[in-house]
This record gives structure tokens, C-alpha cells and sequence, in this order.
């Protein structure tokens, strides 16, 4: 697999995502298939409601034309893109369930657990037995590791369910989750391009890259299409899944910092109301705090991405000393 291979996936998924878009909006449109919006979130978010929603279909159909028509169909690639889609197809049993009983609340929380479970038994079981990964939980970059044995599953579990959940609490801007990832998923393609025997694993990155910033085109403020628990799921399930096939597991905690953050202030704001009855932020995920101190919705958005990137550049900053 060549550079070049890889920049044609990444163009190839980001033109399908934009020569689509158009009519993939207007068929959503047609069928008013919109979004629902919460009333306890921000006042302004109420306009939004009936916006297209589900646009991870589009998302991750730009993805897979050109990975699989570029792609060696390697085991690793393979069980990524299956996470990725597994994960994806959760999202959008909760989207349909959102607009067929016109809510905004989808299958409940333990049933995505169950799911996320399932699909992380099977990653660890193609992790193991197909590829041959050890049980190990690689401390980079230092030179040491935890064997972790019948434990590791579990490991996979959290880290699955942290990012998938991670992506989306964050998707809660127009473009903010989008951008985010595709930050992320660019530090993943030049980590996997510049590993030797990961090239196929590049070119997947490169396509989700690509399908992200095409998928921006539309999804920018003010956003055309939502991508959805569809889309949001499905992505934190790739970024989950490239973190367990290059034992990235501790460094995902840096590189994917910007979802940390979002994960950790609903988390933070939960407990000090549970335990103290008091809030930290004025809503939780925190970019609605930054929306109630009257930032602008661009303002927040591109400073999240800032952060999004100065955490992924430091993760492969980090990634790249454990390699030397």
C-alpha cells in the first residue's frame, strides 16, 4: 500500500460523502426523517428539530466503497471496519426508534451496553485469534506492559463503550463531533502509515478521514444533516477498535482527549449533583456550559477542535518515542 493508494481512499470517501449529500438530505427531508430535540437542552438547540438526521448512513457509505474496492481485506482492516459498522448499526436501532415513536430518547442505555458488549467480545476474539495480539495492556511509551489475561475483554469492553459513548456526548454542535474525529482519526493514519504491515489499516483511517470532512460539507453550522447515534457510534467504534489493533488502549486517553473531556464533565456533573446536590457546569457535556456563558456556536466549535488537535498531536508525539 502505497501513499498515494491511501490519499485516493481519502478523496474517494470524501467526494462520495459530498456528490451524495444533496440528494441523500433531500430524500431524509422527504421521508421527515428529523431530528427530535430534548427540551431540557439549550433553548436555542429548538430550531434545530426536524434538521435530517441518520447522516452516519451516508457517512459510512463513503467510507466503505472506497476501502473495499482499495483494501487488501486484511484481518486487522477487516475487524476495525466491522466494529465500525457493528457500532453504527446500534446507533441507528436508536435513531429509528427516536423517529418512528417521534421522541428523543432511543433504546435505553442498558440495551447499548449489551450490544457494545457483544461487539467487544467479538473484537477481542478476532484480536486474539486472528491476528495474534497478546493479552497486554502496552504502557507507551514506555517500555513496559500489564498481561492482563482473562481480563482483557473487559479492558476492550471499556474502551469501546468509552469511545463510542465518548463521540457521542461530543455530538451535540453542528460539526463538532465530525471535526473532532476526524482530527482523531488523522492522528490514526499517519500512526498506522508510518507502523510497517499497517498500511491497510492506514487506508481505513484515511477513508474515515475523508468521509468526516466531506460529511462537514453539510454538517457545518448551521447543519443541513445530523449524523446521528448512527454516525457518533459508529465512529467512537472505529476509533475504539484502531486503539485495541495497535495496542493504543493507555494512548487513546491523549489522543481522543477532547471526547475524554466531554465523557468526563457529564461524569463530574452527575456525581457532584447525586453526592452534593450542587452543579459544576451549567449543563453537562461541557460545550453547552460554554453555550450558557453566551459563546458563540462557531466559537466553541473551533476551539474544541484546537484542543482535539493539540491532544492528538501530543498522543503521536507519544506514539512515535515508544516506536525509537
Amino acid at each position: 500500500m502505497t501513499l498515494g493508494e491511501v490519499l485516493i481512499g481519502a478523496m474517494g470517501s470524501l467526494l462520495i460523502c459530498v456528490f451524495l449529500g444533496p440528494k441523500f438530505v433531500a430524500y431524509l427531508r422527504t421521508k421527515e426523517f428529523g431530528q427530535q430535540i430534548r427540551q431540557e437542552g439549550p433553548a436555542g438547540h429548538h430550531g434545530k428539530a426536524g434538521t435530517p438526521t441518520m447522516g452516519g448512513l451516508l457517512l459510512f457509505l463513503s467510507v466503505g466503497v472506497p476501502f473495499l474496492i482499495l483494501g487488501s481485506y486484511d484481518a486487522v482492516s477487516l475487524a476495525v471496519f466491522g466494529t465500525a459498522v457493528a457500532t453504527a448499526a446500534v446507533g441507528f436501532v436508536d435513531d429509528w426508534t427516536k423517529i418512528s415513536k417521534k421522541r428523543s430518547l432511543g433504546v435505553s442505555a442498558r440495551q447499548k451496553l449489551i450490544a457494545q458488549a457483544l461487539i467487544a467480545v467479538a473484537l477481542w476474539y478476532v484480536a486474539t485469534q486472528h491476528v495474534g495480539l497478546p493479552d497486554t495492556l502496552e504502557l507507551r511509551p514506555f517500555d513496559a506492559s500489564i498481561d492482563l489475561g482473562i481480563f482483557y475483554p473487559a479492558l476492550i469492553f471499556l474502551v469501546l463503550a468509552g469511545a463510542s459513548n465518548g463521540v457521542n456526548l461530543t455530538d451535540g454542535l453542528d460539526g463538532l463531533a465530525a471535526g473532532c474525529a476526524a482530527i482523531v482519526l488523522f492522528a490514526y493514519t499517519a500512526m498506522t502509515f508510518i507502523t510497517r504491515g499497517q498500511e491497510d489499516l492506514a487506508l481505513l483511517c484515511a477513508c474515515l478521514v475523508g468521509a468526516c470532512v466531506g460529511f462537514l460539507w453539510f454538517n457545518s453550522f448551521p447543519a443541513g444533516i445530523f449524523m446521528g447515534d448512527t454516525g457518533s457510534l459508529g465512529l467512537g467504534g472505529a476509533i475504539a477498535a484502531l486503539a485495541v489493533m495497535t495496542k493504543t488502549e493507555i494512548l487513546l486517553v491523549m489522543i481522543g482527549g477532547i471526547f475524554v473531556i466531554e465523557a468526563l464533565s457529564v461524569a463530574i456533573q452527575v456525581f457532584a449533583f447525586q453526592r452534593f446536590r450542587r452543579r459544576v457546569f451549567l449543563m453537562a457535556p461541557v460545550h453547552h456550559h460554554f453555550e450558557l456563558l453566551a459563546w458563540s456556536e462557531t466559537k466553541i466549535i473551533l476551539r474544541f477542535w484546537i484542543v482535539a488537535a493539540i491532544c492528538s498531536a501530543i498522543g503521536f508525539t507519544l506514539y512515535q518515542q515508544s516506536l525509537s
